[in-house]
């Protein structure tokens, strides 16, 4: 037997109060075989006794039942109180408090450490990526400050109240949709101190009609601040997206939120490089009309050979490239989709209308379906 077998076995064992198994909250310390006897080291960061001995109890008893090992010591290290955790570098588990008013089988956080990196259009497109592939989908728009989906998805109604107090959420092409922007309105200023934010953060996750979902994307605000942390205290996500444009100095603060996903053990499933260049297409002819088929100079950029129709494409790279690529091979994760600068998004956004809808068959609109593809295929 191997050690990896040992651990998909004890990730069986459910923390005591906890969603989640003990592997994933760092319990295990130590494991150390030798040829059928076995050690295993528990870091429990709890004071409460009882808990240990139910979490130590619990593993003894389902390496008892295997029958396969002659000795079996588990180790509890008492000396490893919660009080000093943060000195010795481990983590306290996160508990699931907070129930979602319905069925929902995952939820993804659009996350970012910058504004201004185009988060809000990219949940939104990602969303409606996910709803154009036959999934159930609902958008939580949780940027208390500045809600962008009334603006990006044009909705301005009120949401409904059923009897028992919950929000119906909005409706529109075919996903369920909540804002704090139609509770408030959208112009009107928000100035709240954390745990109001904190608050109704918590009121969106458990006070919204739901219902069933394949798939609930989370448009979370910049930063690492009071709704991130009530977001990974109350709910357990199936992942977060990082979004980021290309230069170091939107980099510099990515890192900081996607760094705050590891620290907590939700898993990121990958990066996402938006503003990433801008594509310009264009046609070269003659002065009677006629396609030309030439190799042309642009704006001091690389030479750009047209084809027999005598169109091109020439892309420049306003921040930079790459930036995502590199945030992704630090962190270990895919990088799942470059979308470019483009007009069109600027367009259909203040429309109110996705690109994946205005214009499916688009570049922009391809790289947001395979973006969703790759993520269905992550979690599946």
């Amino acid at each position: 037997m191997k050690k990896e077998e040992v651990l998909d076995l004890l990730k069986t064992i459910k923390y005591p109060g906890f969603s989640r198994d003990i592997v994933s909250f760092g319990v295990i310390e130590k494991i150390e075989m030798t040829d059928k006897d076995i050690s295993v080291g528990l870091n429990i960061p709890t004071q409460n006794d009882e808990v240990k001995k139910e979490i130590a109890g619990a593993v003894q008893q389902k390496l008892e039942a295997l029958a396969y090992f002659n000795e079996i010591n588990v180790e509890l290290a008492a000396e490893h109180a919660a009080q000093h955790d943060q000195h010795q570098g481990h983590k306290t588990p996160i508990q699931q408090r907070v129930e979602l008013s319905g069925n929902v089988k995952h939820i993804i956080a659009v996350a970012s450490g910058k504004g201004g990196v185009g988060k809000s259009t990219v949940a939104a497109n990602l969303a409606t990526a996910l709803k154009q592939n036959n999934h159930k989908v609902g958008l939580l728009d949780l940027d208390i400050y500045g809600p962008s989906l009334p603006i990006t998805l044009g909705i301005h109604d009120m949401p409904k109240v059923t009897s028992d107090r919950k929000l119906v959420p909005l409706e529109r092409y075919g996903m369920k949709i909540m804002s704090f922007g139609f509770i408030s309105g959208n112009n009107a200023p928000v100035i709240w101190r954390g745990p109001m934010v904190a608050k109704m953060t918590e009121q969106f996750f458990s006070d919204v009609e739901w219902g069933e979902l394949d798939y609930l994307i989370l448009d979370l605000p910049p930063g690492t601040g009071d709704v991130q942390l009530t977001l990974t205290q109350q709910l357990k996500i199936s992942g977060a997206v990082i979004v980021t444009t290309p230069q170091d100095i939107a980099l510099a603060d990515v890192r900081k939120g996607a760094d705050m996903f590891k620290k907590v053990e939700a898993p990121v499933l990958g990066v996402i490089e938006n503003m990433s260049g801008l594509v310009i297409d264009g046609k070269a002819s003659t002065k009677d009309g006629k396609p030309l088929q030439a190799k042309l100079e642009i704006a001091g950029k690389e030479t750009i050979e047209t084809n027999r129709e005598g169109q091109f494409s020439i892309r420049y790279d306003i921040f930079k490239r790459g930036g995502g690529e590199a945030e992704s091979k630090r962190l270990g994760v895919p990088l799942l989709g470059i979308i470019p600068l483009s007009p069109e998004i600027v367009e259909s956004t203040d429309l109110g209308e996705p690109i994946v809808l205005s214009n499916p068959d688009s570049l922009i609109s391809k790289e947001y379906n395979k973006v969703a593809e790759r993520i269905v295929k992550e979690l599946s």
